[in-house]
Formats: C-alpha cells, sequence, structure tokens
C-alpha cells in the first residue's frame, strides 16, 4: 500500500511538472490518466502491481 500510493504521488507530481513546462499538453495526460485508471480493473493490473513490486524490492536492496 505504501509503495502504490508513493508511485501515485511521484507520477501525479512528474504529471503536474510535465503539464506546466508544457511538455505534455492537458489533453494527453487526460488520456494517459484514464487509460492507467481503465488498465487498473483489468486483468493485467495484478502482473504489473507485481512486476512494480518486484522492481521496487531489487531498488530497495541496492546498497550505496
Amino acid at each position: 500500500m505504501v509503495i502504490s500510493l508513493s508511485a501515485v504521488l511521484l507520477l501525479a507530481i512528474v504529471l503536474a511538472v510535465m503539464i506546466r513546462s508544457n511538455s505534455i499538453k492537458v489533453g494527453p495526460a487526460i488520456v494517459a490518466a484514464l487509460f492507467g485508471f481503465f488498465l487498473a480493473s483489468t486483468d493485467m493490473a495484478p502482473d504489473v502491481n507485481n512486476f512494480l513490486n518486484s522492481v521496487a524490492d531489487t531498488i530497495s536492496q541496492i546498497k550505496f
């Protein structure tokens, strides 16, 4: 839960910065957000979630 909430906040911040810097227009941003929303309700959502969790686990094991 903490990882997914952090990812949502991070992606929201990145999206807001991209909209403000005119890197992406509002229309494509809305399409991207809707795509993510509808992707979350498909059968593919657990696979995406497992992939992101494994990436987060891998990153957390990196020692600097």
